[in-house]
């Protein structure tokens, strides 16, 4: 058990509800229910979105940390949910209700059926989930095994006067949620910074803010993907989902909702207005939002290229524990810029700590009594808003293996296990290789640099 040596076991994290760092206390003590927005299962996840997924585990590991809260961790219940259908493209304009849905456009793409495109990405996004090591979600759902539930919400929506119906779909109209738009503090009519030419799909909405509860089908469409309702034969709307499995998994009101700063301003306002407005409790009391990486200084983007995946970082010859590293290496709430020489930077320090690891020997009495220290510290530090750039630095002036091995019960580095070589840096070793047999020495000790800029050691063996 840890010595107080004066530090707080206070976990103080910035709420965007109120645009402050605040003390966080669970609804129910020793418990914490948190929502996570998962991934819509369209496509590879970018590099991005990984940095998201990682700030919501990170988030999960430091609430179950040891000594957090004043006792043993948190028992926590981790929500996230796997979009596989409804979330439409318009939502790059930033109206989620345009556009054609992403699953069916993927499917067209792929010439499979929907329900095999995701399939495929959920299995693959539960992959990147264990190369990351990260926690696997308490309850992993997916949007299709939850429509008579968001029906009901819809049919809770109704009973209060909350919606109205057109000719697409189903609305909630935000008129009658004077709150909206609480979340990120916006004004209504400047809210959307599109124009209302690019929001008109139905002539008949009656306010810009407006949003689709369920869209009817279109029959030149040809869904694949659609169900009755008391409306008619349609679809949900992309904000529904995540009310209507928060609620069921959490309850109505719940501690922490997390998801990146780009679903403030719409995604998440919605789930605000269409979740209070049915219940008249406050949804989630915590509002966390991982904010944005960009790449090389400028935009990410699939239109220009460099929307990386996790399967291109494997290419190169990087483990995917260095893209973790990597996002360590800024707090969530700061933008973070990737390269690839930042990339062979974090690959050189996650080989130093797990080498620092392995000199490490068993703690005298004296060294223990320092390293608690050290540990309180690191507590100090996670339970700072998740500082973790100051949380992994603690771990890199730790003397104590035991100490560093509890500090990753966070980090999540898995600085213990011996890691496989990637497939990208045996290709490279194979290559150096064969150019050393055919004695074109120059072009292999290029090789061989590059294989040590990546952070690993070449030993030629004698013969």
């Amino acid at each position: 058990m840890l010595i107080k040596l004066g530090y707080t076991e206070e976990v103080k994290l910035y709420n965007t509800l109120s645009r402050k760092v605040e003390e966080f206390e669970p609804i129910k003590p020793g418990n914490v229910g948190i929502y996570s927005c998962g991934p819509t299962v369209y496509d590879f996840p970018h590099i991005g979105n990984w940095r998201t997924f990682v700030f919501d585990d990170i988030l999960r590991r430091s609430l179950e940390y040891e000594g957090v809260g004043g006792n043993g961790g948190y028992e926590v219940t981790q929500v996230m949910n796997l979009t596989d259908v409804g979330h439409l493209t318009g939502d790059n304009v930033g109206d989620a209700d345009l556009g054609e849905d992403r699953m069916e456009k993927a499917a067209k793409r792929e010439q499979k059926s929907v329900w095999d495109v995701a399939n495929f990405y959920i299995d693959d996004f539960k992959k990147g989930l264990g190369l990351l090591n990260i926690e696997m979600p308490s309850h992993l759902v997916r949007a299709t095994g939850n429509i008579a539930e968001q029906i009901e919400l819809i049919k809770r929506l109704e009973a209060r006067g909350l919606t109205y119906v057109t000719k697409l779909g189903v609305y909630f109209d935000t008129a009658k949620f004077p709150q909206y738009g609480k979340l990120g503090g916006q004004k209504l009519v400047d809210k959307r910074d599109i124009s209302r030419e690019e929001l008109v799909e139905d002539e008949d909405k009656k306010n810009q803010t407006d949003f689709a509860l369920w869209k009817f089908s279109k029959p030149e469409d040809h869904r694949q993907m659609e169900w009755d309702s008391p409306w008619g034969k349609g679809f949900p709307g992309w904000h529904l989902e995540c009310s209507a499995m928060a609620m069921k998994y959490l309850g109505e009101s719940f501690d922490i909702h997390t998801g990146g700063v780009d679903h403030i301003a719409i995604h998440h306002t919605n789930e605000i207005a269409q979740s209070e407005g049915a219940t008249g409790k406050q949804f989630a009391r915590f509002w966390l939002h991982g904010e944005f990486l960009t790449v090389d200084g400028g935009r990410m983007g699939k239109s220009l290229g460099n929307a990386y995946t996790l399967q291109e970082i494997t290419k190169k010859g990087f483990e995917p524990l260095v893209l973790r590293y990597f996002y360590l290496s800024a707090h969530y709430r700061t933008v973070l810029n990737f390269s690839w020489e930042a990339l062979e930077n974090a690959q050189k320090s996650l080989k130093k700590l797990r080498a620092k690891l392995k000199l490490l020997k068993l703690a005298s009495q004296e060294l223990l009594l320092r390293e608690e220290k050290k540990e309180n510290e690191f507590l100090e530090a996670i339970n700072n808003d998740l500082n973790m750039p100051q949380a992994l630095a603690i771990a890199w002036q730790t003397d104590s293996r035991e100490s560093l091995l509890k500090m990753d019960q966070v980090l999540g580095l898995q600085l213990d296990k011996t890691q496989e070589v990637p497939e990208g840096i045996k290709k490279l070793i194979a290559k150096r290789e064969a150019l050393r047999k055919e004695k074109k020495f120059a072009e292999a000790d290029k090789i061989r640099d590059e294989i040590v800029n990546l952070g690993y050691t070449v030993s030629d063996e004698s013969a």
